[in-house]
């Protein structure tokens, strides 16, 4: 019987194109294709890495859970020192272990972190410019708050975010949004079931175009209504958002 291993996984996005593994004819690097190289030189078999969700080209991951199916026999210890070893700089494996064989890293999560850094103040930090995004303009964070609480919720996100047409249903619920303020730097920080393609970037957006004063507070309710992205602000760049956490209940692990 073939064994179940869950990872948990930190990466610096900045040089992959997203998560998910690209066709044959592309010649773009994604993290599931490098992680999946490795762990086929490891094991010697043909190995499918489930993530718990694609995050696209630009975006880190602090908390990035993953899992495979192997017949191998090294313990965990021992392939999480080679996956380390072997795998690129810009990405970490900080856990290895046998779960269950129904664990499934993305059917089997209840809801996800994501934090949005935005630099603020006179001089945007040299340092941290590869993982935030620098705002010229001063923040109203009263303002942003308000408009955050009407995202709170079971809504239609499809205006939130870049989906096209699908099939699927583009209903989710975002159980909270918080907003760590600091001295050089805002975070906000989005929790919920699920989120679309570029709904936290634009989300984000939305709520920085708020505090800047370019749109009210009640310009999210519109959103809702009309299911229009372009009634949403816009999009903001990949390289300040973080995959933070994975949630999943005690008997999903």
């Amino acid at each position: 019987m073939k064994r179940n291993i869950k990872l948990l996984l930190e990466y610096d996005g900045g040089r992959y194109d997203g998560w998910q593994r690209l066709g044959k004819k592309s010649s773009g690097v994604t993290i599931q294709g490098k992680l999946e190289e490795v762990l086929q030189k490891m094991t010697g078999e043909p190995i499918e890495v489930i993530g718990s969700g694609r995050t696209d080209a630009g975006v880190h991951a602090r908390g990035q859970v993953a899992n495979f199916h192997t017949d191998s026999n090294m313990k965990c210890w021992e392939m999480k020192y080679y996956l380390n070893r072997y795998l690129p700089q810009d990405i970490g494996v900080l856990y290895v272990a046998d779960v269950p064989e129904r664990f499934h890293s993305r059917l089997n999560a209840l809801s996800k972190r994501y934090v949005y850094r935005v630099s603020i103040g006179d001089v945007p930090c040299v340092f941290d410019r590869k993982y935030t995004w620098y705002c010229f303009d001063r923040l109203d964070v009263g303002l942003m708050k308000k408009a955050a609480a009407l995202m709170v919720g079971e809504h239609d996100f499809k205006g939130f975010s870049s989906v096209k047409k699908t099939n699927k249903s583009t209903v989710r619920t975002v159980t909270k949004i918080d907003f760590d303020v600091k001295d050089r730097e805002i975070d906000m920080i989005f929790e919920g079931n699920g989120f679309l393609y570029n709904m936290v970037r634009i989300m984000a957006g939305t709520l920085i175009e708020v505090g800047t004063g370019d749109r009210e507070p009640e310009s999210v309710s519109e959103v809702f209504q009309t299911k229009d992205r372009e009634k949403a602000g816009m999009t903001l760049p990949p390289q300040g958002l973080f995959l933070e956490e994975v949630f999943y209940s005690n008997e999903g692990r």
